[in-house]
């Protein structure tokens, strides 16, 4: 049996779905982020196309990205967003999970970045933590709390696994597996 490679899926999958984002409602209170963006792939060119074409229409005319090349591979100097160019730079500086967007009639807006292989229910929280009005959470916060809740639930199912496989040892109100011979045996005798 083979298996065939096809490189280019992630170009498909941004052109075939929309943009994944949530924006923070329009509101006077200012906060950190102005909502969070989960892109399909790290590839920036075909990325930002429709990203800026969704946003066009909510907060005017996307003209310049600016992100850290940390987490983006090749960063064009420009694409073409529904018949305009938006140019795109980069800065060593900007948070590595964070995008600005520029307007040149209306303003500036950061996203969070949601690295695009996050699991869909800890995406959905970073999504929801990134569009409160008036957060003073960070790009850099919000997903290191994700780490720490996300590991939190990995290790809760874990001992839920081992609740459910642990074949009838007993667990110690510490939450360590008791092994069978600190058990008593019938007529209250201890091996």
């Amino acid at each position: 049996m083979s298996t065939i490679l096809d490189r280019t899926a992630p170009r498909d999958l941004a052109r075939e779905f929309s943009a994944r984002l949530s924006l923070t409602p329009k509101t006077t209170l200012a906060g950190q982020l102005d909502g969070a963006w989960w892109p399909y792939s790290r590839d920036l060119g075909t990325e930002l196309p429709p990203l800026a074409a969704a946003l066009d229409e909510a907060w005017g005319r996307i003209t310049r990205v600016t992100v850290n090349p940390t987490r983006w591979p090749v960063i064009p100097h420009t694409v073409r967003v529904a018949g305009h160019t938006v140019h795109v730079g980069w800065f060593t500086e900007q948070h590595p999970d964070k995008l600005i967007l520029l307007s040149g009639t209306v303003g500036r807006w950061d996203l969070l970045v949601i690295p695009p292989e996050t699991e869909p229910t800890a995406a959905a929280r970073l999504m929801a933590a990134a569009a409160v009005p008036g957060s003073v959470l960070t790009a850099g916060t919000l997903l290191a709390n994700e780490a720490v809740i996300g590991r939190d639930i990995r290790n809760a199912r874990s001992r839920e696994d081992t609740w459910e496989t642990e074949g009838g040892a007993c667990m110690s109100p510490f939450g360590h597996l008791i092994g069978r011979r600190a058990l008593p045996v019938p007529g209250n005798t201890w091996r």
